[in-house]
């Protein structure tokens, strides 16, 4: 590892860094090295082998967000934020798909532990635990709405399309949900849908517990993305689905509730996955420099190639010091914790995409083509310009947030 950072890690933290580090070394990157036409199998279940998540499971990485008492890893809460985003990097620097795969049962299993009831915990969190192909998914995206949601736009008119009806003891939910990470293949999702038609968002979003065996509920498609392929994006539907009313998690103020268990974390998280994919397009192009010869010498020995690698390493370590100070303050509660958590996203999107456009560049010819390795990273960086929020969204939040008083309005529907 040549940009690493240890400062103020504790010695649990340490130990779990170097066992996911070897994890990655011994069995991810040999996978996606020597099986990466595998990514474009057009039948998702193929993709990404059992294996890896048996061994993610066996060294305790996939049920870090499961509480302790149903067999999940123990996590120090004062650091939980920042131990989340150092596996992650980790994860992400052998495949962003793979860190993909497995933060979304951290960040589902973190929400359920802090809203679900007891039952519904004692329900799931074993399955969880028992079966290291239990993935999680969380459902907000809907194809008349994403990212333009979370603008602080808080009226009727941007209220989830998805609606749940309580009918007797049951709830009836009915919609769609598009671009939700694991969808096609998890078998517990949180779904959010509207239960007060007319109200502000923040007044009548509800969330619900939904297995993938519920009537009415159908995976619709796999979505084929450009990057990230070994987590399988999925699209849902809802008709007519009906669920025992003690699945409902939080009624009407769902939105509220889950900010400080998985949105300010999962920001933290998306900027570590993208970090990881940095530092692994850094580290292999620093290799390549230093024992690839053009004219008659080292790349790295050539004046440019030496200030881009320099650039690179810059663009790196300028935004890991910002998600140090994120991660931190998310875990204080601090104040600045929500302008924080997106500034650290926004600009490790758009910092590691520079680093990888460097990667591909450096490496010639060989950085267009899919054996060699270096595309897939640049690849995997482009889909961090909208996860969790598009780049643009994510500056007009961090405004909002710092000017909440004079930032900009909802103007209203169209005439």
């Amino acid at each position: 590892m040549l940009l690493t950072d240890d400062r103020g890690l504790t010695e649990e933290q340490r130990m779990m860094r170097d066992a996911c580090r070897a994890f990655v070394d011994e069995h991810v990157i040999p996978f996606t090295r020597q099986h990466w036409a595998r990514e474009w199998i057009m039948t998702p279940e193929e993709r990404l082998p059992r294996r890896i998540l048996e061994v993610a499971s066996e060294i305790g990485i996939r049920t870090l967000g499961v509480p302790e008492e149903f067999g999940g890893t123990p996590l120090d809460p004062a650091t939980q934020v920042r131990t989340y985003s150092i596996i992650a990097e980790e994860i992400a620097r052998g495949d962003s798909g793979l860190a993909d795969k497995l933060v979304q049962v951290w960040k589902v299993s973190t929400l359920l532990r802090n809203i679900a009831p007891r039952h519904l915990q004692e329900r799931w969190f074993p399955e969880i635990v028992k079966d290291p192909a239990f993935l999680l998914a969380h459902c907000s995206t809907e194809p008349r709405g994403a990212s333009d949601r979370w603008l602080g736009y808080d009226t009727p008119e941007t209220a989830f399309q998805t609606r749940a009806v309580r009918k007797g003891g049951e709830w009836v939910l009915n919609g769609r949900k598009q671009f939700v990470s694991n969808g096609y293949d998890a078998k517990l999702y949180v779904v959010y849908a509207n239960t007060r038609p007319g109200t502000r968002m923040i007044e009548g979003t509800s969330s619900f517990l939904v297995p993938r065996d519920t009537p009415g509920f159908t995976i619709q498609r796999c979505n084929e993305t450009l990057g990230g392929r070994f987590m399988n994006n999925g699209e849902m539907v809802f008709e007519d689905c009906r669920l025992p009313h003690d699945h409902c998690l939080v009624e009407n103020e769902a939105l509220a509730r889950r900010a400080g268990h998985y949105s300010r974390p999962g920001r933290i998280i998306q900027a570590s996955k993208n970090i990881g994919i940095g530092v692994a397009a850094f580290e292999r192009t620093a290799d390549y420099v230093q024992n690839y010869v053009q004219g008659g010498r080292i790349l790295i020995k050539h004046q440019v190639v030496a200030s881009r690698l320099a650039d690179m390493a810059t663009r790196l370590c300028a935004a890991r010091g910002l998600l140090r100070d994120a991660s931190r303050a998310v875990d204080e509660g601090a104040a600045d914790a929500d302008y924080l958590c997106s500034m650290a996203k926004l600009f490790a999107s758009e910092e590691i995409l520079k680093v990888c456009q460097h990667a591909v560049e450096l490496h010639g010819g060989n950085g267009t083509m899919l054996d060699f390795g270096i595309e897939k990273l640049y690849r995997d960086a482009t889909m961090f310009l909208h996860m969790d929020g598009t780049v643009d969204i994510t500056r007009f939040k961090i405004v909002k947030t710092l000017f909440p008083d004079t930032a900009g309005k909802y103007a209203g529907p169209e005439a």
